[in-house]
């Protein structure tokens, strides 16, 4: 018998669902999640580098100190608050990965230009770039005038406690930062003097007379006194150096000033015929040889000038009214430029006019016309970025607070004794001329 019923659909087979396993799963996500981190860093640094190479808020350029008590954060929060940088964050993050690279934020005083860039103040910050100052000290000046000169710069911190000996500093420019001491400034000039003091002295010419350093630094300050044009120097050096040997006085007038006003600097007067006769130890009209010390700083050109001298036979000069000086060999000489300058200058009743002696008389003979001494003119200084004004070399500046017994002017009778650096120095009685 057949079966009528209809034959039953068999349902095809149910397969197993195949399941990843967990470390495949964890892994794609992973990598997704990386996929989305990396586009939002990149996103993210690309505009961090845009800001941070920007150029930043400064419309001008802008002076600020970063103090030494901040740390990282700190500073880059001053410095947006100071409206240098635009982000803090950005700064900070910056400054972080660059110290990996062993650079680090150096503190200090800055000028910032204007609309400059995160990457700018980080790269000055690190490098250092400090905003520096200049001062300028004219040759010539005493060390008293240069003593009040560093007294002057705001820039410059504490008292000069050790005043360096007159003729110990290096006439120069000198670039120093914010909050510099005025005492390491001074050291820092003393041992440049003496650095080249050192080199001069060993590479001396064999003809030369002079006896050590010291005579050197204190002729040469009497020749920086006497002119102020660079090309006269070694001429003048010539003339005193010839008088020296011929055991003739200087007779220089800017040693009768120190030895009037000492370390001041200037005679707020013309000099009489009663300067030229009193006796001090530096008054080379009344005492041989040269003064016990320097009358000023020299520089390093009228060293120079002292060691190479020119080769002359002049033993007088006197000012022509130009700023230079007329020279001569012979007493008549001398005396007819004397007549023929201070003819065209007109005599002033309070300088004493040039007498004519005898050379057998020569501690008597003028090395040039009693008169102010014509100083060296002082160089602008040039300080940044405020700039003082410098007074001339010849002004009289503050008094500063240091110690004056190295330049207190003595005078003394002859036949006395004067202290002078610690040491006691006889004044000369004057010779009478012969007759």
């Amino acid at each position: 018998m057949i079966d009528d019923e209809p034959p039953s659909r068999v349902s095809e087979p149910v397969l197993p669902k195949v399941r990843r396993n967990a470390l495949t799963r964890v892994m794609a996500s992973l990598f997704a999640l990386l996929f989305v981190l990396g586009g939002a860093l990149a996103i993210l640094g690309s505009w961090a580098w845009l800001t941070f190479t920007a150029p930043g808020p400064l419309k001008d350029k802008k002076v600020f100190e970063i103090p030494k008590a901040l740390d990282r954060t700190q500073i880059a929060m001053t410095l947006q608050d100071q409206g240098i940088i635009t982000d803090a964050r950005v700064f900070s993050a910056a400054a972080a990965v660059n110290a990996l690279r062993g650079g680090k934020l150096r503190h200090g005083e800055y000028e910032f230009p204007a609309n400059a860039t995160m990457e700018d103040v980080l790269s000055m910050i690190t490098a250092g770039r400090f905003l520096t100052y200049k001062v300028t000290i004219p040759e010539g000046w005493t060390t008293q005038m240069v003593v009040a000169r560093l007294n002057e710069q705001k820039e410059l911190q504490g008292d000069v406690t050790t005043v360096p000996a007159e003729g110990a500093i290096l006439p120069d420019t000198y670039v120093f930062r914010r909050g510099m001491t005025r005492q390491k400034l001074l050291d820092d000039m003393q041992a440049a003097q003496t650095k080249l003091l050192d080199i001069l002295w060993q590479n001396r010419p064999a003809s030369t007379k002079l006896a050590s350093p010291q005579e050197l630094v204190t002729l040469a300050s009497i020749v920086e006194k006497e002119t102020g044009i660079a090309e006269e120097r070694p001429q003048v050096a010539s003339v005193f150096l010839n008088r020296l040997d011929q055991k003739m006085r200087l007779q220089s007038d800017p040693t009768i000033i120190y030895g009037i006003v000492g370390g001041k600097g200037k005679l707020d007067r013309h000099l009489t015929k009663a300067d030229i006769d009193t006796p001090t130890p530096y008054n080379t009209y009344t005492i041989a040889g040269l003064p016990p010390g320097p009358i000023a700083n020299p520089g390093r050109a009228a060293l120079e000038a002292v060691l190479n001298p020119a080769q002359t036979k002049y033993l007088y000069f006197v000012a022509d009214g130009t700023g230079g000086h007329a020279f001569s060999t012979t007493l008549d000489e001398h005396n007819a430029n004397v007549k023929k300058w201070r003819g065209q200058q007109g005599n002033d009743s309070t300088t004493p006019e040039t007498t004519a002696q005898p050379k057998d008389q020569a501690s008597k003979d003028p090395a040039k016309t009693p008169d102010s001494p014509v100083p060296a003119p002082a160089p602008a200084d040039t300080a940044t970025p405020a700039d003082p004004t410098i007074p001339a070399p010849d002004a009289v500046p503050p008094e500063p607070a240091i110690d004056q017994a190295a330049t207190k002017p003595q005078t003394a009778k002859p036949g006395s004794t004067v202290t002078v650096n610690g040491k006691q120095v006889p004044i000369p009685i004057p010779k009478k001329p012969k007759k």
